[in-house]
């Protein structure tokens, strides 16, 4: 397996991850919280780099 199909399975993994945490954290605490808004920005951040890593 090549070096970037291993970064990209884990990048899918942790988009998964943060997705289900952050969709668990606005059931809690409001889709408003700051906790919330930190996960949906830091899950943006890693959408947008398998989304760069991808086009490579």
């Amino acid at each position: 397996m090549e070096q970037g199909q291993i970064n990209s399975n884990n990048l899918l993994s942790q988009i998964n991850d943060l997705r289900e945490l952050m969709v668990y954290t606005g059931m809690e605490k409001g889709l408003n919280s700051v906790e919330t808004l930190k996960y949906s920005q830091e899950l943006d951040k890693l959408i947008f780099q398998y989304q760069v890593q991808s086009k490579s």
